[in-house]
């Protein structure tokens, strides 16, 4: 199956894009047709939150999983934390993304994702250090975890830190490897899109290959978006501990977080559970099991009705949202829905 050349001439017109104006970012294209809003069903039991800082909010504890919602005092929904996890769900301007180079989809939502400083638990909403989190992260104008990652899509302009180095930009999947050629195999991780050495909190060191310069595989992808750029803490292996396991099949195994839905071998139907940022976990391989083979970011419902994701997959050439050679979808039949095996939320 041959590859896409994200690096052709023809990019700039399919460039990534940030428009900002009337409270409205966009992400891709410029032509963007208007787009269904995602309904947010706001009902159940509700209480004052305790800490003074709160006290212009509502708390209430939900399951499956176990969470906390924040809600203004009008209903309206402001945060949702996780128990067991950083992530958090954060209300903040609608925005839009697209990658019109590869689908018509577009994404266009008001939830931004970030990590909190800490695991959250149902009594940290009566905690100082909660209230005074929030009040920033809520008027944080540097990219989430999904701007982040759109930031190494097809045509994605190139960014430098302070040193000179490019620490994104458009990402390619990276050489495939010699004893796996169909791309399950994960060989690009973000120190080699970096280019620099890097030792792991479980020590393993690595060094970067200069073939793999500015290559992302899937689990690499979801690595340099929550770990390197984020500041999530990463593993060099795939043994449980403090941080990200390096590939997919310890992702899903070892992973931190809560796992939002058991691997059962077969195609998982809890996927009302997933909220934007969920880290999916797929089996790829040429026997339907348990056993997990790929990796990606659930990205939310599309202006279409779907359920749609982004990953680093070896058939577009690197990170994409898009349709090539199998729709980034989790609803219907195709071959990603039907593949998907379970999620974690980190």
């Amino acid at each position: 199956m041959p590859k896409v050349n994200r690096n052709s001439t023809f990019l700039a017109a399919a460039g990534v894009a940030l428009l900002i104006g009337a409270g409205v970012v966009v992400f891709g294209g410029s032509r963007l047709a208007s787009a269904q809003q995602r309904e947010i069903s706001i009902g159940g039991t509700a209480q004052a939150a305790a800490a003074p800082a709160l006290a212009q909010y509502v708390v209430r504890r939900r399951p499956a999983p176990n969470r906390t919602e924040i809600l203004t005092r009008q209903g309206r929904l402001v945060a949702v934390m996780t128990d067991g996890t950083r992530t958090a769900h954060l209300q903040g301007p609608k925005r839009t993304f697209a990658e019109p180079r590869f689908t018509s989809a577009k994404i266009v939502n008001t939830e931004y994702v970030r990590l909190a400083p800490k695991q959250w638990y149902a009594a940290a909403a009566n905690e100082t250090w909660f209230a005074t989190w929030l009040g920033k992260a809520l008027t944080d104008k540097s990219p989430d975890i999904l701007a982040i990652a759109f930031e190494y899509t097809y045509g994605a302009t190139p960014k430098k830190d302070k040193t000179g180095r490019q620490v994104s930009g458009d990402a390619s999947f990276g050489p495939l490897s010699d004893i796996d050629p169909d791309g399950r195999a994960e060989n690009s991780d973000f120190y080699d899109y970096l280019g620099t050495k890097w030792e792991f909190a479980d020590g393993v060191r690595e060094k970067p290959s200069a073939t793999h310069m500015l290559s992302l595989d899937c689990s690499g992808f979801l690595r340099m978006v929550y770990g390197y750029r984020s500041g999530y803490p990463l593993l060099g292996g795939n043994d449980k501990g403090p941080g990200l396991p390096r590939r997919a099949i310890g992702i899903a195994a070892n992973g931190p977080g809560v796992q939002l839905m058991p691997n059962t071998g077969k195609r998982a139907t809890d996927v009302d559970r997933l909220m934007p940022g969920d880290l999916l976990l797929f089996n790829a391989g040429p026997v339907q099991n348990t056993h997990i083979e790929h990796s990606g970011m659930y990205l939310g419902v599309d202006d279409q009705g779907h359920r749609r994701f982004i990953s680093s997959r070896s058939q577009a050439n690197g990170p994409t949202m898009g349709d090539l050679h199998g729709e980034s979808i989790l609803d219907g039949s195709g071959y990603w829905a039907t593949r998907l095996r379970t999620a974690r939320r980190i």
